[in-house]
């Protein structure tokens, strides 16, 4: 659903624009709405509201009495804001979350299929650069399964 690789910056509000072809998807699918929240690898994780509903009664079936489960879900919910990007695309992350993935002003939004993810600019590019040259070494563990 969301494919790609996009980089901008924030503005002088401190907004960010979701890329044009994001826009496009959304007003295909009748998207308005999305959640965003902490994600992994210190960045931020920014899902349709469709599909932010179907983590959350996942997440929500977890039994409580696990630490991992308890631990996992206050961070990943209690770092969750809706947002609504307005016309032109643009919304505001919240400053913790911003802290969170250390996103300053050029960030980094990519398509991972059923969600987009925010990264700090450099960042990405460090992760990009270690995870490429295992690229293929994922791949063969991953899909041979």
């Amino acid at each position: 659903m969301f494919y790609g690789e996009y980089t901008h910056n924030l503005d002088a509000k401190g907004r960010l624009i979701l890329p044009a072809r994001f826009r496009e998807v959304a007003d295909h699918n009748s998207i308005s709405r999305f959640f965003v929240t902490r994600g992994l690898e210190a960045c931020v994780f920014m899902f349709a509201e469709a599909e932010w509903k179907q983590y959350e009664q996942k997440f929500r079936d977890v039994p409580f009495t696990k630490q991992d489960s308890r631990t996992f879900n206050r961070m990943f919910f209690a770092g969750a804001v809706d947002v609504t990007p307005d016309k032109q695309g643009r919304f505001i992350i919240p400053q913790y979350l911003k802290d969170f993935a250390g996103i300053k002003e050029k960030s980094v939004i990519i398509g991972v299929s059923n969600r987009i993810e925010i990264w700090d600019h450099e960042r990405w590019q460090e992760y990009f650069s270690k995870s490429s040259k295992l690229f293929e070494q994922t791949a063969e563990n991953i899909l041979s399964l």
